[in-house]
């Protein structure tokens, strides 16, 4: 069955982007947006939405930005107040 077909996916954009930048922390948002098939625009907001959810900071080095995951903190629906978010990165 194509996986478009349905019109539904299990992770949205935000989680997407969450874990293209743990495979790579070091990735430009180019990069990011290649691995996740969307725009650099809609990745650029999307990582400064989870930044906002302290889920990742980021560290200029140079000219290159590197990403760290902080991964202590918990999923912010209300569904999974107690699931911790480094349980879905490893």
């Amino acid at each position: 069955m194509d996986p478009q077909a349905s019109g539904w996916s299990f992770l949205t954009n935000h989680a997407r982007v969450l874990l293209a930048i743990a495979r790579d922390p070091s990735a430009r948002l180019r990069d990011l947006a290649a691995a996740c098939r969307i725009t650099e625009r809609a990745v650029q907001s999307i990582v400064v939405d989870l930044e906002q959810g302290g889920y990742p900071s980021r560290e200029r080095h140079g000219r290159r930005t590197r990403y760290h995951l902080h991964l202590d903190g918990t999923f912010r629906h209300p569904a999974e107040p107690a699931c911790p978010s480094a349980a879905c990165l490893h």
